[in-house]
């Protein structure tokens, strides 16, 4: 426990922070997992609705130094080529 008044009132900063960082963690992590989820059951249409809102939130995150800009656009880059590829087998699909 802070004995300071400046300490207490970097406690509470710090905590104001902490809530507003996990908040927007937890609204990336949402994203992804559903963008994940939408690539991996194969439903493409849907896939290419949430990737501008997934590629969105994790722009947002760099920005809110959330997440390294590389890691984002590690991210970015995988989600693209996991959908390309879906793209890519849906197409073979139908002529086969």
């Amino acid at each position: 426990m802070p004995n300071h008044i400046s300490a207490m009132k970097q406690l509470a900063q710090s905590k104001k922070r902490m809530a507003v960082n996990r908040r927007n963690k937890g609204l990336l992590r949402a994203s992804l997992r559903n963008i994940r989820q939408a690539l991996v059951q194969g439903n493409l249409e849907k896939s290419r609705q949430q990737i501008p809102q997934a590629l969105s939130r994790i722009d947002k995150s760099v920005q809110k130094r959330i997440i390294h800009k590389n890691t984002a656009g590690r991210l970015k880059s995988r989600l693209s080529a996991r959908l390309n590829e879906l793209a890519r087998t849906s197409q073979a699909q139908p002529s086969s």
